[in-house]
């Protein structure tokens, strides 16, 4: 490839990074995860920047996201790919608009698309309202998260309500009647949004062949806000095609644990699963904080005399949505989830300096911190786990190689816990 990135993404976690970077590698992108702006620029056809700025305050995230897009741009990236949660997760506040009206006057683009579908996730938009599963966004557990709950599923109200209304920028959306006509056609009613003074267009997708059709339609556009599914469609558009070699990570060494640290319904049953199959799991009862015990190290004194080469150990924070108020009630929403988010790192950092080499981390918040604990600044992105999750690999700021795969709460079957070491172990790239 040449010296310079063809695609410049911002993520805004560390989870949907690797989902991002997960389906560019399918396609046949060689990929780099950087946490946070990259020292230097890597051999690689897309760069995905990993920030934490989902829950962040909303200058820190803006500035945050200005800065990696100046990056990337200053590598000749073509386009610049804002990933946000398949779930478009975010406040009234923000920080999907926010981020957005900031990254669109960076770049002096006049039209970006808005889509978060992922359709092999189970993630559509219908006549601009998210779909998860079977129920619409409003009505699934996401409606319950402790940090950012979606109670609306309009996708074109809930990106509306977090622009600037002194900018007087508007949400339009192109319906699936035109996406089902294929690129020609999106693009056609882009270009009349545009023309109309429109600046965002929610885009409906069912099938993953959408995504392919949409990501033909805005080859041109400078910037788009995505999960991760638009990516699926990506590669073909800058000419490169799935090949193995993408995927190729180094061997894996070292003992097997797991850290979830996500209270979503999908890591709830992963837990249930793992314990139901005779696992051996710890859980960290988030009711204790504050009450002087050290929850890392009672973790780590049950945890290390039992890790092994072939059977992972589990940690978990994850808890009913009741359980989740106690303890926010308790301590406050934020402060809660701040504290749990650094006892699971500390756990993550004592498991690798034990000698654990492969790592499963479930939760987006949970992922963030412990990567930061760990010191990690990169990663090579290798093969896909579960639609949305691959395994990666990186160097710990100790120097210690860790395989790790970076779990968003709602992704991922039921068995993924186990299905993740499965299929390390099967990996050709790997073994």
């Amino acid at each position: 490839m040449s010296a310079r990135a063809l695609l410049g993404c911002i993520a805004d976690d560390f989870t949907g990074a690797t989902d991002l970077a997960n389906n560019l590698v399918r396609g046949g992108m060689r990929v780099v995860l950087s946490m946070g702006l990259p020292q230097d620029m890597p051999d690689a056809d897309a760069i995905v920047i990993a920030l934490k700025s989902r829950t962040a305050p909303v200058a820190e995230a803006v500035a945050d996201s200005l800065a990696a897009c100046r990056w990337l741009r200053a590598q000749g990236a073509r386009q610049v790919y804002f990933k946000v949660c398949s779930t478009f997760d975010s406040t009234p506040r923000g920080n999907i608009g926010p981020v957005a009206e900031a990254l669109i006057e960076e770049l002096e683009a006049s039209m970006c698309v808005v889509t978060p579908a992922f359709p092999e996730a189970g993630r559509r938009i219908f006549m601009g309202h998210l779909f998860v599963g079977e129920q619409l966004l409003s009505e699934s557990p996401m409606r319950n998260h402790p940090l950012t709950p979606m109670t609306d599923s309009n996708l074109v109200r809930v990106m509306q309500a977090q622009l600037d209304a002194g900018k007087a920028r508007k949400t339009g959306m192109v319906p699936y009647s035109i996406v089902a006509q294929g690129a020609e056609k999106i693009e056609q009613r882009l270009n009349e949004l545009s023309a109309e003074g429109l600046n965002f267009a929610v885009v409906d997708a069912l099938a993953d062949a959408d995504m392919v059709e949409l990501a033909r339609a805005v080859q041109g556009h400078r910037m788009m806000v995505a999960g991760s599914g638009l990516a699926i469609g990506l590669p073909a558009v800058y000419g490169l095609s799935p090949g193995a070699d993408a995927a190729t990570l180094p061997q894996a060494q070292g003992t097997r644990a797991v850290i979830s640290g996500s209270c979503s319904a999908a890591s709830n049953a992963q837990v249930a699963a793992f314990l139901r199959a005779g696992g051996q799991a710890w859980a960290i009862d988030a009711l204790r904080i504050g009450s002087g015990v050290d929850l890392v190290a009672e973790a780590l004194q049950w945890a290390l005399p039992k890790l092994e080469a072939d059977k992972p150990v589990l940690l978990y924070a994850t808890a009913a949505p009741e359980t989740v108020r106690q303890v926010q009630a308790a301590l406050g929403s934020e402060h809660a989830g701040h504290v749990i988010e650094q006892i699971m790192a500390g756990i993550a950092h004592g498991l690798v300096q034990a000698g654990v080499g492969q790592l499963v981390i479930a939760g987006g918040e949970t992922s963030g911190a412990c990567i930061q604990a760990l010191g990690i600044g990169s990663m090579r992105v290798g093969p896909q786990i579960d639609p949305g999750v691959p395994w990666s690999f990186a160097h710990c700021a100790s120097g210690q190689p860790l395989h790790v795969a970076l779990k968003s709460g709602n992704f991922g079957g039921i068995d993924f816990f186990s299905n993740a070491f499965n299929r390390l172990d099967e990996s050709t790239g790997i073994l």
